[in-house]
């Protein structure tokens, strides 16, 4: 018999699955995004500092180098590969499709990493120990390495949100994957936030700084990038927003709420007076005030931001071919792939995924419960929770609803496949009788 090339399901009931890996991954990319934007900071102190003879700057380099090394580098290296578990664990299938299509590009990507980690070490523990020239060049390849670090990151994440290039469909190639208008659009707006977090970040360290006039001369410094990166990159973001195809559009208009957009007017407003009162009143940057408004940063810039660009993709999950619940919804004639939705409206899913018991392959009056639970699992589980906590609980969505209705919803909108922000779920008639039992019981 065949099968759907599916796997076991993971299911965290508190939080859900996507909610790990998100709280991993913004964690994560402030410790990145702190990274790279402080790497372009050390290439621009360094050279300032060899012109002008400012042995003083280069101390500045070598003690934040020392933050980062136990910041960025460590929570960095922890929660990087906790993204890479969390990621297989929650969308294998997601994982196995960047892979597939970019093994080559996440080894260079690896490259460039080894290539930062050796270069933020040797920084900071061959400061005064080599010639000037010397490190002055280990400053820049760290910078280089760790924005192409970024640059291929930003690319694979454009990809998972929609190939660059409608032609990869049919023609397939990594660039036609890989580069289109919105990943230009990143690169600039995640550069710029880069540089707005690593002053923010910075200021740790310049708020330690002994010497009051140069304590104050690198605030101000740092003051004047925060303002001109965050005002950079609030207008890139702005920009890219206008590179989306119509598909994310419509999803970002079903489901962002109301307060998205003037959030983000209100953390540009937050970081630019931040930084208007540091450059002002340099007195008054404290290593408490820095940390705070590294946890602004975090909850209210970095959070809504990925959970805006997690949600513009849906209904898929990575290259606009695989659903958020691992079915494959489209042919890819150049990957040779085929859609799975034709076996799904011929044999339902409890007959056509693997790893459903052998006794739920056929709903009956004594197991619907439990086949319930099993189409939960396989069609709702990565992007819904049970109950009224974790990731888009059903306890609130059906709040209103009862069986038939839902019965008719699962059977009307989700096998139509006309929701923009749900995936084509072919449900056989006992498959949604059972789910809608299943979830008007449990679920809520």
């Amino acid at each position: 018999m065949e099968f759907l090339g599916m796997y076991p399901t993971w299911h965290d009931t508190l939080l859900g699955s996507g909610w790990v890996l998100g709280i991993i991954a913004v964690v994560h990319v402030l410790a990145s995004h702190v990274s790279v934007g402080a790497a372009l900071v050390f290439a621009w102190l360094a050279t300032a500092a060899y012109r002008r003879r400012r042995p003083e700057l280069l101390e500045y380099v070598r003690r934040y180098g020392v933050l980062l090394l136990v910041f960025s580098y460590v929570v960095g290296s922890i929660t990087g590969p906790g993204i890479w578990y969390s990621a297989t664990v929650a969308s294998p299938r997601g994982i196995s499709a960047l892979i597939h299509s970019y093994v080559w590009i996440w080894a260079t990507e690896w490259v460039f990493f080894v290539g930062e980690v050796v270069g933020i070490y040797a920084l900071v523990y061959l400061a005064n120990k080599v010639d000037q020239k010397t490190h002055l060049k280990l400053t820049l390849f760290f910078a280089i390495a760790s924005w192409c670090t970024m640059l291929i990151i930003v690319g694979i994440l454009s990809f998972m949100m929609w190939p660059g290039q409608p032609e990869w469909f049919t023609q397939g190639g990594t660039l036609n994957g890989f580069y289109g208008p919105y990943t230009f659009g990143q690169i600039i707006t995640r550069t710029a936030f880069m540089l707005v977090a690593a002053a923010v970040v910075g200021g740790i360290v310049a708020s330690r700084i002994d010497d009051t006039a140069f304590r104050q001369e690198m605030t101000r410094k740092l003051a004047v990038l925060g303002i001109v990166a965050a005002v950079v990159g609030f207008f890139a973001f702005q920009w890219t927003l206008t590179t989306l195809p119509e598909h994310a559009r419509t999803v970002m208009a079903a489901l962002l709420p109301d307060w998205f957009v003037p959030s983000l007017w209100a953390v540009l407003i937050v970081t630019v007076a931040y930084f208007a009162l540091t450059w002002a009143l340099p007195r008054v940057l404290t290593p408490w005030l820095s940390v705070g408004m590294a946890a602004v940063l975090l909850v209210f810039g970095i959070w809504p931001e990925e959970t805006a660009r997690e949600s513009m993709r849906k209904p898929w999950v990575a290259g606009q071919y695989v659903y958020s619940n691992q079915v494959i919804g489209r042919d890819v004639p150049a990957l040779r792939i085929r859609s799975e939705v034709p076996m799904l409206e011929q044999r339902g899913m409890l007959a056509s995924h693997p790893f459903i018991p052998a006794n739920l392959r056929r709903v009956t009056e004594e197991n619907t419960s439990q086949a319930g639970y099993a189409l939960y699992l396989a069609y709702c589980s990565n992007c819904h929770n049970l109950g009224k906590t974790g990731i888009r609980p059903f306890g609130k969505k059906l709040a209103d609803m009862d069986e038939e209705g839902l019965y008719g919803y699962l059977t009307g909108a989700l096998a139509s496949g006309s929701l923009p922000y749900m995936p084509h779920m072919p449900l056989k008639e006992d498959e949604a009788r059972a789910l809608a039992r299943f979830l008007i019981q449990e679920g809520r």
